[in-house]
């Protein structure tokens, strides 16, 4: 497997950047073509768990004014040969100082990339190891 596909890296970085134009439009139905259309889709967010495109789909459309605005820190684009890929993304939420976490797998489709896998989270105020024990 080849992890370092330049062609790869390219096709993802640009389906990256039209996942987080699309996010920051809050433009659903580009968000809802950038996933894969079918039960196996899976998309874990900061406060749900969604499961199928149709649950993902429904959970943009009744989240009141989108995705809260935010800056891409760093993105870590890892090819599974040419056919699936990892981005890995850490972003701030304006007005916030805690970090986030994104990271999708995608997969290369007839149609064109799309989105399998995606877990979203918020890092905590401090690691787990400067937190006292209980």
């Amino acid at each position: 497997m080849q992890l370092d596909n330049a062609q790869t890296i390219h096709e993802l970085t640009r389906c990256s950047d039209q996942y987080e134009h699309a996010l920051a439009q809050n433009n659903v139905d580009a968000l809802d073509a950038l996933f894969w259309q079918g039960p196996q889709t899976v998309r874990y967010g900061v406060g749900e768990n969604l499961y199928g495109a149709a649950e993902i789909a429904a959970f943009r459309r009744n989240r009141a004014g989108g995705s809260p605005p935010r800056t891409v820190l760093r993105r870590t684009i890892t090819p599974l040969g040419t056919e699936a890929g990892v981005v890995s993304l850490e972003f701030r939420r304006d007005g916030s100082t805690r970090t986030g976490r994104q990271m999708q797998t995608w997969i290369n489709t007839p149609n064109g990339w799309k989105i399998l896998a995606a877990h979203v989270s918020i890092m905590a105020e401090q690691p787990e190891t400067e937190r006292p024990t209980l």
